[in-house]
């Protein structure tokens, strides 16, 4: 069985029933990340995003890697790499992530295996239309430390807690950087450039 959800910011089809083994050949004989996939117990979503989520995503990558530099904090980009655990049967592709906390234990290796690598410790992922996937309890069981989830209109940032991801104003991975500064420099996307917009989150954050 499967469905299909479309908004002009990007697409999302759902199939049910899949194996594991039909997942992961179905991820390894795709061409380049799109369709994203995200994959929970049988459950498999596929999703390709337009250029709002593109836009988004990148942008608030942009300023994760600004900060960073500003700060002093090291950081390690993996992308849209694929999270994957056959033990607990979930897989992701987040929109953006990061090794901060655990950098040191993934930086000299070229290849992950999150049979036995941590997964990355900061995750943005762009959710427009909803996903037929609890993004948030599959990030906390893949024990995801933060994550930053835009839905269409603000960010709100998560922190794994007891087992879940619990709401918080203030990043952890990236200390003293408050969601509502990265909302504000987001509202501003439709009315400058990247180069113009980042330049003044960097001011702001000095």
């Amino acid at each position: 069985m499967s469905s299909l959800i479309s908004e002009a910011s990007e697409t999302r089809m759902v199939l049910k029933k899949i194996s594991w083994e039909t997942f992961v050949a179905l991820a390894n004989e795709r061409e380049g990340s799109v369709p994203r996939m995200t994959y929970d117990d049988g459950v498999l979503e596929m999703m390709s995003p337009k250029r709002k989520h593109e836009n988004l995503g990148r942008l608030i990558g942009r300023m994760i890697e600004a900060y960073s530099e500003v700060k002093g904090i090291e950081i390690l980009s993996v992308a849209s790499v694929t999270v994957k655990r056959s033990d607990l049967r979930k897989a992701y592709e987040a929109d953006e992530s990061y090794y901060v906390t655990n950098i040191d234990q993934v930086l000299a290796k070229e290849e992950l295996d999150f049979e036995v690598d941590p997964a990355p410790d900061l995750v943005v992922e762009i959710e427009i239309t909803s996903s037929s996937i609890d993004k948030l309890e599959l990030f906390a069981a893949m024990q995801v430390r933060e994550v930053w989830r835009h839905d269409g209109d603000s960010v709100q940032f998560y922190r794994l807690t007891k087992g879940h991801c619990e709401p918080i104003s203030s990043s952890a991975e990236l200390p003293g950087l408050e969601a509502s500064l990265v909302n504000r420099f987001l509202e501003q996307r439709l009315l400058s450039g990247e180069t113009t917009l980042i330049r003044a989150f960097r001011n702001a954050i000095q």
